[in-house]
């Protein structure tokens, strides 16, 4: 058992690796082919950022799959199974659409369209669902069809929701990276633990994928020097959406008769995590939460599910008074507490310890998420040795005079004068004067109050 898992660190690192160095020049070519979007008025960066960092990940992506495929014990996965050269097709194909989105911005529809080829690719090539395991009925056998459309409808769910909830730095990436942790525990278990040998090509993708995601993090973590773009998200959502596939619908319950007594007893065992899989919404719960408040959101404000805005779930934490780096660790926790919660549930289901430290977790995390609404009083003995925006505002200085406009802005980044700043400015006072490029606080770095620090919304760019 010792051997596989070294096989997989192996891979993992060289992919990690492979993507790490090939970041770097990538950023010097996007710079030099222009592939440096003008900011929008959803973005949250204040400086114009390079893309393409999707060529880097899928050159990590090549280097793991080759990697692999002469090492002794994943040398099975390639000779007994198609499923990695289903893969690399699929993602060739979205990784090109993506390139030509992050340098042209080409329409949503065509990127909705090229999601489905490269979904139907890979399904031509044996990488479909060709079963569900159905709780109280057992194994139920798909037609082609039915298995084809399944799948298709699951790459797309799956690639929209990691692009949906790229709008941070080192969001999507970390997200995707402690989603396929867990899927990576959940496949190599059925394969080591039960013996099936089915579950190989999806461990090798989550391997593959936590290299792709962990390579390019130092890249991309606050304040990003590059974007992964349409070119990486894509094919991290495909990469991930491939693992769901490969584990759920050609895994077969019935292998796990021997350990469980029968077939519905193997479905109810597998329950847990199995048919969450097929429609991922577990191990990826909050982008797909995000997705579908998304287009519910436009939908009713009479606006195309396309059109972008500025209502995801990490804008919503920033408005809320978390800094940028803040919101991105709370989205880290939710990903983690949902995704690890899951597999450990499927392993010990009938342990009750496990849903009270969940809900134990997840109280934690609503105390985290409202944190900024509650500023509590400091003594005024503890005034130094706290941020500004804790300390108590009869110890501050109040300013001699009212300060001009042009002095405004300065207060707003002083946590311990945001309050009358904002009194003084008012709901019907000018708008707020834009942040220098360069400026220490740009993105959420200082503390900010209450109040909503972006425009508003009715004037947002719903270019992409």
């Amino acid at each position: 058992m010792g051997q596989p898992v070294r096989d997989y660190l192996l891979t993992l690192c060289v992919t990690a690796a492979v993507t790490y160095l090939l970041t770097g020049p990538v950023r010097k070519f996007a710079i030099a082919v222009g592939a440096m979007p003008a900011i929008r008025a959803r973005d949250v960066h204040r400086e114009p950022t390079p893309r393409l960092g999707g060529i880097a990940m899928f050159g990590g992506l090549c280097a793991g799959l080759i990697v692999a495929d002469h090492l002794f014990n994943l040398q099975g996965v390639f000779e007994l199974s198609n499923e990695p050269r289903a893969l690399l097709s699929g993602a060739a194909l979205i990784w090109l659409i993506g390139v030509l989105d992050d340098k042209f911005e080409i329409d949503a529809l065509i990127k909705l369209g090229g999601q489905m080829i490269a979904a139907a690719v890979m399904v031509i090539q044996g990488l479909t669902i060709l079963w569900l395991p159905i709780p109280g009925v057992g194994t139920v056998a798909l037609t082609q069809w039915q298995g084809t459309l399944l799948t298709v409808a699951l790459v797309v769910i799956t690639i929209n929701a990691v692009n949906f909830v790229d709008g941070l730095d080192g969001l999507a990436a970390g997200m995707v990276c402690i989603a396929s942790a867990a899927f990576f525990l959940y496949a190599y278990r059925l394969w080591m633990g039960y013996g099936i040998e089915a579950a190989a090509p999806a461990t090798l993708f989550a391997a593959i994928l936590m290299g792709m995601c962990l390579g390019f993090l130092p890249h991309n973590m606050h304040p990003a020097r590059i974007f992964m773009g349409d070119s990486g998200s894509m094919l991290i959502g495909l990469v991930l959406a491939a693992g769901a596939i490969s584990i759920t619908g050609q895994v077969d319950p019935d292998l796990m008769q021997i350990f469980e007594g029968s077939e519905r007893g193997a479905t109810h065992a597998m329950l847990p995590v199995f048919i969450p899989l097929v429609l991922p919404l577990t191990i990826i719960a909050i982008p797909a939460a995000d997705l579908v408040l998304a287009i519910v959101r436009r939908t009713w404000n009479g606006q195309s599910p396309f059109a972008a805005d500025r209502g995801h779930l990490h804008h919503r934490l920033l408005e809320v008074g978390h800094s940028h780096s803040r919101a991105v660790l709370i989205m880290y926790f939710w990903s983690a507490l949902i995704a690890f919660g899951t597999v450990g549930y499927s392993v010990h289901s009938a342990s009750m310890w496990i849903v009270f430290v969940i809900m134990a977790a997840s109280a934690v995390g609503l105390v985290l998420l409202l944190m900024p609404r509650f500023t509590p009083r400091t003594p005024h003995w503890a005034n130094r040795f706290v941020p500004p925006r804790y300390r108590h505002r009869a110890a501050e200085q109040a300013p001699s005079s009212s300060p001009s406009y042009d002095e405004k802005p300065a207060l707003v980044a002083s946590g311990a004068q945001q309050g009358s700043a904002e009194a003084q400015m008012g709901e019907e006072g000018p708008e707020r004067a834009p942040v220098a490029v360069g400026v220490s606080g740009v993105n959420g770095a200082t503390a900010i109050g209450a109040r909503s620090r972006f425009a508003d919304r009715r004037s947002i760019d719903s270019s992409r």
